[in-house]
């Protein structure tokens, strides 16, 4: 009996390709709202939706602003105080690099706020830097401008509080000062009132003369149709004594009066005297004592 061998190669093993892990598709940055779609340098913004992870930035246009995320659905961040106004891409970068969707965002002008006026009320007859008012507020800037009953006048800036200007000649009474930084971001309006009432503030015998004598009266808003009423007869203005009856009223500008008066005998009397202006606006009544 043959017994036959067989000789059998041995068997090569098959190859096995290794599996790639895979690895998991970040997950996209969805933004669901925008609270305020538009707003002042200062504000906080608000965005909502998913995927915003634990560090994000916001971006408007080219400047990065850092964001504070909660739970990865909410992100809020400042908009910077040196923004310019103007419509700017707004979108948010996570920090693995994803990038959101950029949405419209507008960065609206500073409104100015206006606080106070120094002073509040000037005489009408104020000259020179007696005009000038101080308007303190804040958000002033270069493209601030004054409006004065409701037109824009001169004014200088002096610091983001403060921007001063001149009262410009206008009838006495109550007018609107109020500050613009664009054609509608204004502030609150406040009042200032030009007083044209007229003031004594001293009454002094002056030059003497045979037959009169002179009272210097000074004070402040006098005009050339002023009267003066010495115990309640009226002397110049509009219906009073003329210059024939002696009696007279002289006005020197708006802080001075020279009252002429003729006495009928040298010793000393009280009288009283008031200063009315020819709108019916009268002065405080003084009482004087002279010939």
């Amino acid at each position: 009996m043959i017994t036959t061998t067989v000789a059998f190669s041995a068997e090569r093993p098959k190859r096995v390709k290794a599996e790639t892990p895979s690895v998991p598709t970040p997950p996209p940055i969805n933004i669901l709202s925008i609270i305020p779609a538009q707003a002042e340098p200062g504000a906080r913004v608000m965005m909502f939706g998913s995927g915003f992870g634990d560090r994000i930035s916001a971006f408007l246009g080219s400047t990065e602003v850092p964001a504070r995320t909660v739970d990865g659905k909410q992100a809020e961040f400042i908009i910077p105080q040196q923004l310019e106004p103007g419509l700017y891409a707004l979108y948010l970068q996570r920090a693995d690099g994803v990038v959101g969707r950029a949405y419209n965002f507008t960065v609206l002008p500073l409104r100015p706020v206006l606080i106070s006026l120094t002073p509040e009320k000037i005489g009408s007859c104020n000259q020179g830097r007696e005009r000038e008012v101080s308007a303190q507020g804040r958000n002033f800037s270069e493209r601030s401008q004054l409006f004065f009953d409701g037109a824009v006048i001169p004014s200088n800036l002096v610091s983001p509080e403060t921007l001063v200007f001149s009262v410009p000649n206008v009838p006495g009474g109550i007018h609107q000062v109020m500050v613009k930084n664009s054609l509608d971001n204004s502030s609150v309006p406040l009042a200032l009132s030009i007083e044209t009432r007229p003031e004594i503030n001293q009454i002094a015998v002056g030059n003497e003369y045979v037959n009169y004598y002179e009272l210097n009266i000074t004070g402040k808003n006098f005009n050339q149709n002023s009267s003066i009423y010495v115990d309640g007869m009226q002397i110049g203005g509009r219906g009073g004594q003329d210059i024939a009856e002696r009696e007279r009223l002289i006005y020197v500008d708006c802080t001075r009066l020279v009252y002429q008066r003729h006495p009928y005998s040298p010793v000393n009397k009280d009288f009283r005297v008031q200063i009315v202006n020819q709108g019916g606006e009268g002065s405080q009544v003084v009482n004087v004592t002279a010939p």
